[in-house]
């Protein structure tokens, strides 16, 4: 079996030291230019990767930020590469590059940027409510910040849309034009099998405030596809009392919820009212405009490089912060229907 090429056989190759080789590919010395093609030219003659802290620029620094995504089943792809493309954005224009991670190893797939030579900062997406990547994120080491707020915060660094605030303003929306029976359609159900803080959060706000309201409430995990939209609807349409508001927190559903709705001889918003919690984009794309608390992806991402650029820099920003709730009002909610929902 052929080994990997060392760095003493590229030295050996280049007439240089193994420490002048390290200097060549770091940086953190001045090499001659005739020296530096020398170590250059033997390192692809031979095929020799250098370990990742051998590759670190001068000063420590890996020029890299590592972005935790797991693509594990219930995530909407689309929704959160928005997130992943604002962050390479902001850290390009912060002079770093983004290693991405998607693995679905939770604890394990932290451990695999752990060399602080990978990765200057972590940003870590799809945070649990007990996420089990917490006890190593608080340990000592580079700054990590969470794109989602868990059950306790405390010694983390956490950015996040106020998605239990966002809750609540779709349904204040809906209790003020009049409606007395409410009800959420939510994320797959593994989602809420995981704890994901976000969908969680989501379900805490829609009950206090309809709670609060004194309105009759339900909440339906339901999968991300046409036909469970197809199927929801008629479950919706069989309670009593009939829901005249829902609110949906599942972007791939908005439009065939709208559709199936329609299907069986209930008009949006004539008949039922339509309020989600998503990007703008998707409120807008379906064939009735949404009224819809927007989930700013691209903000969300921005947030999380320069808080990583704070601390890095020795001047660490806010603990938590959470983005307000703000509900924009479209076409697809108004007043229920004289008497309620039609039977």
């Amino acid at each position: 079996m052929t080994t990997a090429p060392r760095i003493t056989d590229v030295a050996r190759r280049a007439g240089v030291s193994p420490s002048t080789v390290s200097y060549a590919l770091s940086g953190k010395r001045p090499i001659s230019a005739e020296t530096r093609r020398r170590v250059e030219a033997a390192v692809r003659e031979l095929g020799y990767r250098p370990h990742a802290a051998a590759r670190a620029p001068a000063g420590g620094r890996s020029g890299v930020l590592a972005l935790l995504l797991p693509l594990r089943t219930g995530v909407h792809v689309p929704v959160v590469m928005r997130s992943v493309a604002s962050v390479v954005t902001a850290a390009r224009a912060a002079d770093h590059d983004v290693l991405l991670i998607t693995r679905e190893d939770g604890e394990l797939g932290l451990r695999r940027v752990a060399d602080p030579a990978l990765a200057d900062a972590l940003i870590v997406m799809d945070v649990e409510v007990h996420d089990p990547r917490l006890p190593l994120l608080r340990g000592p080491g580079r700054p990590a910040v969470l794109i989602g707020l868990p059950a306790e915060p405390d010694g983390l660094t956490c950015v996040d849309l106020d998605f239990r605030a966002a809750g609540e303003r779709c349904v204040e929306h809906l209790a003020g034009l009049g409606h007395r029976a409410v009800a959420l359609v939510g994320s797959p159900p593994e989602v809420y099998v995981r704890g994901t803080a976000s969908a969680q959060r989501v379900v805490r706000g829609f009950t206090a405030a309809a709670d609060r309201a004194g309105l009759v409430s339900s909440v339906h995990p339901c999968a991300a596809t046409p036909d469970a939209a197809a199927r929801i609807a008629g479950r919706l349409l069989r309670l009593r009392p009939v829901p005249t508001g829902v609110v949906v927190h599942n972007e791939p559903l908005l439009a065939p919820l709208i559709d199936s709705f329609e299907r069986l001889g209930r008009r949006v918003p004539g008949d039922v009212s339509v309020t989600a919690i998503c990007p703008d984009e998707d409120a807008l794309a379906a064939r009735v405009p949404v009224t819809s608390v927007g989930v700013p992806c691209a903000e969300l991402g921005g947030s999380a490089v320069d808080l990583a650029m704070r601390a890095l820099a020795g001047s660490p920003g806010p603990a938590t912060t959470l983005l307000p709730a703000r509900l924009t009002m479209r076409a697809s909610t108004a007043p229920p229907p004289p008497g309620g929902a039609r039977v």
